[in-house]
């Protein structure tokens, strides 16, 4: 079965000021795009980057996590280093992914300039950084998705069957 991490970065969800809709947001579209039976490994975790470098080396080297979605701490504000988190982790960037975000973000709201998402590859790992707000994850999921099966075949990772109906994964043709 697949593993997926999940880990929302947030100061106030981790003391419990205020409710976890981010990450929830991600696993209820991986519940829906995925055929693919999956186990999720959640966690919430405070802004801090040694905190956030130890939770993805967890869920990519010890849980064997696939495929690691953050959401939050990507902006431009001081406490938002998850995009350092994953660069201290992985063996290699994808700049692709924020590309892809940042353009799709930019057709609903100006400030998507302000987003430094990215993703990383840390050994057969994917690891995508999203922003923390839900409108805004599932605008660049969706936008994103697509690529993400076919990026863990070319690594090594989980095969990730979608439902073609509502996600349809790119796989170039044998």
């Amino acid at each position: 079965m697949a593993k997926i991490g999940v880990i929302n970065v947030s100061d106030r969800a981790s003391a419990g000021v205020y409710e976890d809709t981010p990450g929830r947001a991600v696993v209820a579209l991986l519940r829906e795009w995925l055929a693919t039976p999956f186990e999720v490994d959640y966690k919430i975790v405070p802004d801090e980057q040694t905190v956030i470098e130890m939770e993805l080396r967890r869920m990519a080297d010890a849980t064997g996590c696939g495929l690691i979605i953050t959401t939050g701490g990507t902006g431009p504000a001081p406490r938002d280093v998850t995009p350092e988190a994953t660069a201290a982790v992985c063996a290699k960037m994808l700049p692709g992914f924020g590309e892809l975000m940042r353009a799709t973000s930019l057709t609903f709201v100006p400030t998507a300039i302000l987003s430094r998402q990215t993703a990383g590859i840390r050994g057969k790992t994917l690891i995508v950084n999203l922003p923390g707000r839900p409108k805004a994850i599932g605008e660049n999921l969706a936008a994103i998705f697509p690529a993400i099966p076919y990026c863990l075949d070319l690594i090594g990772g989980p095969r990730l069957e979608t439902h073609e109906a509502v996600m349809k994964a790119f796989r170039p043709k044998a």
